[in-house]
């Protein structure tokens, strides 16, 4: 082999040390925070999520930016800000397009009579606003609809709340782009803002599932869209969750999880009516 067609070694040190002993707090500290249960193997991903939070606040390691956390000389918003770094926000409209035509069929079954809807885990707002859509065509503009739309990184929430995506973002039909969302033009070409008939519908707030208080909720739910969020959670802290869901939902509400997520061995809280849609017990 000729040596000279080797890629050159990359022997560029570490900015930051992460120890064993610093990960291992780590995973302790966003499950106690956040219930996210971090696999052992994540430790590339926790340096590179957490070490901008080392530069902007100026510690020269992770030891010492963990005790600035654990002994309460940072702001509050710096556990927030820790928070949002460990969070994994994949989304996009329509994902797993089944669960929104059983949706359709399930709207229109409840009629025109008041319903609620909680989309935790709402990420940038693709899926709050795929709900959205699904119940103004469903139920007409004037759809006696309320969806809360929750997610424990406020990061993620003020996209949301923006309601701006690029034109050509993924799952939304030509029909749709011109039904629900306003076109940009000049400085803003190339962008899509969601039309205020959605964003009516909406009320964006932060919400961590480890909350004790889930008063702040408001009244039960029809409708929760809990998918692709409890694979983060072990069993003990699934179980917290799905007993939280079931106390929020209204006798035979409906849960939609993810297609990776089974519930089936709580048979006490949910039995399974469709393809990842749970009926409360």
């Amino acid at each position: 082999m000729n040596p000279s067609a080797l890629a050159p070694l990359d022997l560029t040190e570490p900015e930051f040390s992460l120890t064993p002993a610093d990960f291992e707090r780590i995973r302790t500290l966003i499950h106690q925070r956040a219930g996210i249960s971090l696999h052992a193997g994540k430790q590339a991903m926790v340096y590179s999520r957490l070490s901008r939070r080392l530069r902007e606040t100026r510690h020269g390691g992770f030891s010492a930016y963990l005790q600035w956390l654990e002994m309460g000389g940072a702001p509050e918003g710096e556990w927030q800000e820790f928070v949002n770094c460990l969070t994994t926000n994949l989304t996009s409209f329509f994902r797993e397009e089944h669960h929104f035509h059983a949706l359709v069929d399930d709207l229109r079954a409840r009629g025109a009579r008041p319903l609620r809807i909680w989309c935790n885990a709402a990420s940038t707002g693709e899926e709050p606003y795929s709900l959205a859509m699904v119940a103004v065509e469903t139920l007409g503009v004037s759809a006696q609809a309320r969806l809360v739309c929750s997610d424990i990184d406020t990061r993620v929430l003020d996209t949301a709340r923006r309601g701006v995506y690029a034109a050509d973002a993924r799952g939304l039909s030509p029909e749709r782009l011109r039904r629900h969302f306003l076109r940009g033009t000049g400085a803003n070409a190339g962008f899509i803002r969601v039309k205020p008939e959605l964003s009516r519908l909406i009320d964006f707030r932060i919400f961590n599932l480890m909350s004790r208080d889930w008063s702040s909720l408001g009244e039960a739910f029809d409708i929760v869209f809990c998918r692709n969020v409890m694979i983060y959670f072990d069993s003990p802290t699934q179980r917290k969750v799905l007993e939280g869901i079931h106390r929020s939902l209204r006798p035979g509400g409906l849960l939609y999880v993810g297609h990776s997520e089974n519930f089936t061995d709580s048979p006490d809280l949910f039995r399974l009516r469709g393809k990842t849609i749970y009926e409360r017990v």
